[in-house]
C-alpha cells in the first residue's frame, strides 16, 4: 500500500505526464540534494530538454497543510536548483508559481505551462 505522500507524488506525476504532457525522459523522482550542507530530497524535477530545471515539485501528505511553512520548504531546495517555476501539491490543494530571478521575486500561477518542445 502507499504512503500518503507517495499517492500524491506519483498522481503528480501522472498529471504532468498525461494532462501537461512532459515526456517521462524529463522527470526525475526523489533525489538528493545539499541544502546548506544537509542531505535533502526533492519529490519531483521536470527537466528542459538542455538539462536546466523546469519545474521544481514539491508533495505532501493529504492531512498536511499548504503553508508558508511548506512554501518556504520547496523555496529552500530551489535556491540552489533555480528551476523556472515551483509546484507545492497535497493532492487536494495545488499551488504554481513562476520565479523571476532577476527581480527576486515570484508570481503565482492558475498552473504550470504544458510541456513545449
Amino acid at each position: 500500500m502507499l504512503q500518503p505522500e507517495e499517492w500524491v507524488r506519483q498522481h503528480v506525476v501522472h498529471y504532468l505526464m498525461e494532462t501537461k504532457k512532459y515526456p517521462r525522459s524529463l522527470i526525475n523522482v526523489e533525489k538528493q540534494l545539499i541544502v546548506n550542507r544537509l542531505k535533502k530530497r526533492y519529490d519531483i524535477v521536470v527537466y528542459n530538454p538542455d538539462g536546466s530545471i523546469h519545474v521544481l515539485v514539491e508533495c505532501k501528505a493529504p492531512n498536511i497543510a499548504l503553508s508558508q511553512e511548506t512554501f518556504d520548504q520547496v523555496a529552500k531546495y530551489n535556491r540552489q536548483l533555480k528551476a523556472s517555476y515551483v509546484m507545492l501539491s497535497n493532492g487536494l490543494e495545488h499551488f504554481y508559481c513562476q520565479m523571476d530571478y532577476t527581480k527576486e521575486k515570484y508570481t503565482f500561477l492558475k498552473e504550470i505551462p504544458d510541456f513545449r518542445r
